[in-house]
């Protein structure tokens, strides 16, 4: 039988640590969640914790056991999904009694759920005969929220064994996935982010954990995080011709959002839903050709019907009318809300000291920085105790962070092994190299702050679990980094599950500004700020000639996107005209930009 959540949103993954044991936490509520695997030191450091907590005994999964990373993943989700089984089981059996976890689960459904509705039919009735015949039928219809995992295709370290042998299939990703496809998870999903992975995907193709039942649908589910239709197209055509079906495209703001930013090219949100909407049945039937004929080259059965395949987006979404919106005019099956939960301790894992420092964000807190060692933008919290550390270590003269995971260890500069370039190791030998220059002073200053932003994300983005759990993760390092979206700044208290789902459904209200901007609106000055960022920097390296027709390009983007939104009659009209004069004043913005850079149509 196909899942099909009783709720109509999704908690996406946040860092390595914030959402580890979302599930744990959510899943008998329906809730679906997402839990990074890429991590497998915090995987064991949260078997450590959750054995004992279950009454059973934690055997540790040394380093020295063959394939140790794959076996620890595998043998957490199975444990995450035994508690969550034995969590159902027993709300199940709860009466029908205030503050009881089944009557939450009822009450968390959206109003127009139709159990909702059957709920509040039996919590009306008086009749005893039917109000026990309503209650043992929603009995029969909880179900647990899936347990999803997520890896990054780009953290795919190699890695070699003790006599320095290149370990087969052992890279970083592709050990985590053969672990969650050996995990007992059924009805579940892997989301696979940063893009196209050839060797992570050529061996997704030999797991027959993601292969078609005889009933058409998927044990595991495959998702692809994607910026745009053409991302998603050439990344499922790819898959498909593995015989690998994408089950759901998961689109993704490319600034407004948490973590690891992947900018478009001014490409705006709006018109890349408004291309899915309207090529969804071609990027099926596009992407079934292919699976069809792969999988009867390979098995020899015929396939007769595609499969599933749902949209859904995530990226900035505040309110439940942006919500509405998204699920109504884009047809959109599910929707992410991330950092809005960092602030309900009953959904996600923050420790208490980073929790008050993200109520107190405000938008000078939260910057796009160029903190990560990928080389690619990352939102950062300012004011953590990762940062703190970072700082620390750079006025005592040895800036880096010791690399104790090497999860992002890519940088061959100066070194035969790649080295992280935000290691203590990477930054001397750098910072060395460049006093060796003999720059001009500012200018070899401003290049030493570029190596040292860097920070230590492995450790950083797991702590806050270990700190939270009082499981030491790396010995004698407790520093924590988060990665909220800008949309933080509207969230400014720690609230419940109950609360955050009825702000969700529109049936409570946990913003308090009035002066919010509308979550396109919000992406669109992001880009505008990115804009004039790229501008600046280019100018003062004489890189603007060079790259003069990618900001025509850019521009046109963005002019294409703002007109896009002027003729969505439903936002334009919205709140008194504020969603247009929005757009205005974004567009006015836009044009100064490119007078003042001379950037011309006639540049493309």
């Amino acid at each position: 039988m196909q899942y099909q959540s009783p709720h109509t949103f999704h908690i996406p993954v946040m860092g390595l640590a914030y959402t580890i044991d979302s599930p744990i936490k959510v899943a008998r509520f329906g809730i679906n969640s997402v839990i990074s695997i890429i991590e497998d030191r915090l995987i064991e450091t949260m078997r450590k914790h959750y054995y004992p907590a279950m009454g059973k005994t934690y055997q540790p999964i040394p380093t020295s056991e063959e394939d140790y990373r794959a076996k620890r993943i595998t043998d957490y989700l199975n444990l995450v999904n035994t508690i969550v089984q034995d969590q159902v089981a027993k709300l199940k059996t709860a009466a029908f009694e205030t503050g009881t976890e089944i009557v939450k689960y009822f009450e968390l459904l959206p109003g127009n759920s139709k159990l909702r509705q059957l709920y509040t039919q039996m919590v009306n009735t008086n009749e005893d005969v039917e109000k026990k015949q309503l209650q043992e039928y929603l009995r029969t219809q909880v179900i647990p929220g899936r347990i999803d995992v997520n890896i990054m295709t780009k953290v795919d370290k190699e890695n070699h064994n003790k006599e320095g042998v290149l370990l087969k299939d052992g890279s970083d990703a592709v050990s985590a996935l053969r672990g969650y496809a050996k995990s007992n998870l059924s009805n579940s999903a892997i989301v696979f982010s940063a893009g196209l992975n050839p060797r992570l995907f050529n061996y997704l193709e030999n797991c027959r954990a993601f292969d078609l039942t005889q009933e058409g649908t998927f044990t595991k589910k495959v998702i692809v995080k994607v910026s745009d239709y053409r991302s998603a197209l050439i990344q499922g055509k790819y898959l498909a011709k593995k015989g690998i079906w994408v089950s759901e495209f998961r689109i993704e703001s490319g600034l407004n959002c948490g973590g690891h930013a992947f900018a478009t090219e001014g490409f705006l949100l709006g018109p890349i839903l408004e291309e899915f909407k309207l090529k969804r049945q071609e990027l099926q039937h596009a992407m079934y050709d292919v699976f069809k004929a792969s999988v009867e080259k390979r098995t020899g059965s015929k396939i007769n019907n595609a499969p599933g395949m749902i949209i859904s987006v995530q990226g900035g979404i505040g309110t439940f009318e942006e919500d509405q919106f998204l699920h109504q005019y884009y047809n959109i099956e599910t929707t992410g809300w991330g950092t809005p939960f960092l602030l309900v301790p009953e959904a996600t894992t923050v420790d208490s000291a980073t929790l008050d420092l993200l109520c107190a964000a405000e938008e000078k807190d939260v910057v796009l920085s160029n903190s990560s060692p990928l080389g690619v933008r990352f939102y950062y919290l300012k004011g953590t105790s990762g940062e703190q550390e970072r700082l620390s270590r750079i006025t005592y003269g040895k800036p880096g962070s010791p690399c104790t995971e090497k999860h992002l260890s890519f940088n061959t500069e100066f070194t035969d092994e790649p080295i992280c370039t935000a290691s203590h190791k990477y930054q001397k030998l750098k910072i060395d190299h460049l006093r060796s220059l003999s720059l001009p002073e500012e200018e070899f200053q401003k290049q030493v702050v570029q190596v040292t932003e860097k920070e230590c994300l492995c450790v950083g983005l797991s702590n806050s679990a270990a700190v939270a759990y009082d499981q030491p993760f790396v010995k004698k390092l407790h520093a924590v980094t988060i990665c909220p979206g800008p949309n933080i700044v509207n969230f400014t208290k720690v609230v419940s599950l109950q609360t955050m789902i009825d702000h969700i459904y529109g049936r409570a209200n946990v913003i308090s500004a009035s002066n919010r901007p509308h979550m396109f609106i919000a992406e669109l000055r992001l880009y505008l700020n990115y804009l004039k960022e790229q501008l600046r920097n280019d100018n003062e390296t004489n890189g603007f000639l060079k790259n003069r027709k990618y900001y025509a390009g850019y521009c046109k983007n963005l002019k294409d996107g703002i007109a896009y939104y002027r003729q969505l009659t439903d936002l334009s009209s919205s709140r008194n005209g504020q969603f247009l004069q929005d757009l205005l004043a974004a567009e006015q913005e836009l044009d100064n930009v490119a007078l003042d850079y001379k950037i011309e149509g006639n540049d493309l």
